[in-house]
C-alpha cells in the first residue's frame, strides 16, 4: 500500500510519548496540538536544510496516521476505525526559533522538508493499535526505540479529541508524538525513522524513511526576529543538560558540601551576597538530624473551588503528574499558600517521590498520614499535621512554574538545602561560590568554638582579630 505525499492538514501532537515526557519532567493532562505546513512534507532520500546561523535542529522519530474518512464528534473507538493506515515520519523542529515563534511552532517546525513522510503504509486493519514499534537511526546507530504501547494518550482518542473542533477529512495527518531519545543533528548527518507492527501478521514495515541534513546558505535578513540559541532551548534540543555539554549545576562534589554545612551556615552567606529571602519559613521536617540537598521541582495549588477541583483535582492532575516524573536528587516543593487546614500529600503520594529517588519534599501545608510520612527514609518539611484530603482546601494547578512557598520564592532547578533549622533556597549561579564560603566559614567555627570551650574570651575571637586569624591558620595547618 502506498500514500501520495500530500494533505490537507497535518497536525502534531506537542508530548504523548510516557519515555519522552519523563525525559521532560512534566506528562500532560490533556493531548495539546500544532499545526504543519504542507509545504513541510517531504519524501524517503530528500535533504533537509540547517539554515546558516543556527545549530539545534533536532529529529523526531514519530508513528503518522492516515484518517481515511471524513469524520466529526466521533468516540476514540470511532477515531480509530476511521484511520486508514499508519506510515513514518520525522518531525524536524529547529530550536534555534522557538523563542522567535513563542509557542506556535511556524518557522521552528515549518521549514521546508520538516515533515518527511514515507509512502509505505501500514494498513490499520491489519494491525493492533496499541502493538507497533518507531525506531530512529543516526548515522546507523539506533537513537529511539519505544512501541505505541508507551503512548500516554492513544491513537483513538487523539482522532476523537481533534473531531470535536473540526472536520478531519481523508488524507488529513496526525504526527502521533515522540519518544525519549530526540537530539540534534549536524549537516552530512543522515537520520532514518522506520515503523513496523513486530507481532502482526507478516510483520509489516514501511521501511526506512531517509533523510540527509545538509548546510543551508543563505542568510536570514532584518525583516523578522532572527533565530537565537540559547543554554536552555540547548538542553531542550539535545535532550539533556550533560547531551548539550553542560556540565550539572548540582554535581556529586557541590552536593557533598552543601550537605556538609548548615542551613544557619548557608543563610549567612547569602545574606553576604544580598540574598535575605531565602528562607521558607514555618516548615518542619519529619526526620530530624538527616539533611537534604537537591533540585526544587515545582507545584502550585489555588485555594479550592468546587468546580475546578471537579476539573482539575481528580484523576492523574497536576500532583500526580508531576510525583510521577521525579528524578533521582529532586526535591519537590509545593505552594499551598500557608494552609494548614488540609493535607497536601499523604504517605502514597510520598511514598511514590522516595522510590523515584527525591531527596526530600517541602509544603508550606499539610501533610496527611505524617506517622507513615515520617517512617520514610526521604525527609518531608511541612506545616502541620492535618486529617483532610486535599480537596478540602486546594486544587492542584501548575507544575515546574515560580511559585511562592513558605514567603520565598522557588523556581525550577534551584537548589534546596533543608536541615533541623529550616529549609533555605540558593540561586543555582551561586550554589558553588556560597558551598565553598560555608565549609569555610563552618572550619573557622569550629575552630571559635573550640577556643571558646578552652575558656577564651569571645572579644577579638567572634570575629577574629588578626592575631586570631593567624592562630586560625596555624590551626588549619595542624589538621
Amino acid at each position: 500500500m502506498t500514500h501520495e505525499v500530500t494533505a490537507p492538514k497535518i497536525i502534531a501532537v506537542h508530548l504523548n510519548y510516557r519515555s519522552r515526557a519523563e525525559q521532560r519532567g512534566r506528562i500532560p493532562a490533556h493531548p495539546s496540538y500544532f499545526f504543519k505546513p504542507a509545504s513541510s512534507l517531504s519524501a524517503s532520500g530528500s535533504t533537509i536544510e540547517r539554515p546558516t546561523g543556527t545549530e539545534l535542529l533536532a529529529f523526531e522519530g514519530e508513528i503518522a496516521l492516515i484518517v481515511g474518512t471524513d469524520v466529526r464528534r466521533v468516540s476514540p473507538d470511532e477515531g480509530w476505525a476511521a484511520v486508514s493506515g499508519v506510515t513514518a515520519a520525522n518531525d524536524f523542529g529547529l530550536y534555534d526559533f522557538r523563542a522567535a515563534d513563542k509557542g506556535s511552532n511556524v518557522r521552528s517546525k515549518g521549514g521546508d522538508g520538516y515533515t518527511p513522510l514515507s509512502s509505505e503504509v501500514i494498513p490499520a486493519s491489519a494491525i493492533d493499535q496499541d502493538a507497533l514499534r518507531v525506531r530512529t537511526w543516526v548515522n546507523g546507530v539506533l537513537a529511539q526505540n519505544d512501541t505505541s504501547a508507551g503512548l500516554i494518550f492513544p491513537f483513538g482518542q487523539l482522532v476523537a479529541d481533534l473531531s470535536q473542533m473540526m472536520t478531519l477529512h481523508a488524507g488529513d495527518i496526525i504526527l502521533t508524538g515522540t519518544p525519549a531519545g530526540s537530539s540534534v543533528v549536524q549537516p552530512g548527518d543522515t537520520v532514518e525513522v522506520e515503523v513496523d507492527a513486530p507481532t502482526a501478521p507478516g510483520a509489516p514495515s514501511t521501511g526506512r524513511l531517509v533523510t540527509t541534513v545538509v548546510e543551508g546558505q543563505a542568510p536570514f535578513t532584518d525583516v523578522g526576529e532572527k533565530p537565537r540559541a540559547t543554554d536552555a532551548q540547548r538542553e531542550a534540543a539535545w535532550g539533556s543538560p550533560e547531551a548539550a555539554g553542560f556540565t550539572p549545576v548540582l554535581t556529586d562534589e557541590l552536593r557533598e558540601k552543601l550537605a556538609s554545612v548548615g542551613t544557619a551556615t548557608i543563610s549567612s552567606q547569602l545574606r553576604k551576597r544580598g540574598l535575605n529571602n531565602v528562607s521558607i519559613d514555618g516548615v518542619t521536617t519529619t526526620r530530624p538530624g538527616v539533611r537534604m540537598v537537591g533540585r526544587a521541582r515545582t507545584l502550585r495549588y489555588i485555594p479550592n473551588r468546587e468546580d475546578l477541583f471537579a476539573s482539575h483535582g481528580g484523576g492523574y492532575n497536576a500532583q500526580k503528574r508531576i510525583v510521577d516524573s521525579l528524578e533521582s536528587g529532586d526535591v519537590l516543593v509545593m505552594e499551598a499558600r500557608g494552609e494548614s487546614g488540609t493535607g497536601t500529600l499523604g504517605d502514597v503520594i510520598a511514598l511514590r517521590a522516595q522510590q523515584l529517588g527525591a531527596a526530600g519534599v517541602v509544603t508550606d501545608g499539610g501533610v496527611r498520614d505524617v506517622a507513615e510520612v515520617a517512617g520514610f527514609d526521604m525527609p518531608t518539611f511541612h506545616n502541620g499535621a492535618h486529617p483532610a484530603v486535599l480537596g478540602r482546601r486546594h486544587v492542584p494547578w501548575d507544575t515546574d512554574i515560580t511559585i511562592a512557598c513558605g514567603g520565598a520564592a522557588v523556581q525550577p532547578g534551584d537548589i534546596i538545602v533543608g536541615d533541623d533549622d529550616g529549609v533555605i533556597v540558593i540561586p543555582p549561579a551561586l550554589a558553588a561560590e556560597v558551598a565553598d564560603a560555608a565549609v569555610e566559614q563552618e572550619k573557622s567555627e569550629e575552630f571559635i568554638a573550640e577556643m571558646v570551650a578552652a575558656g577564651e574570651r569571645i572579644e577579638g575571637l567572634f570575629p577574629m582579630n588578626d592575631e586570631w586569624k593567624d592562630r586560625y591558620k596555624a590551626w588549619l595547618s595542624r589538621r
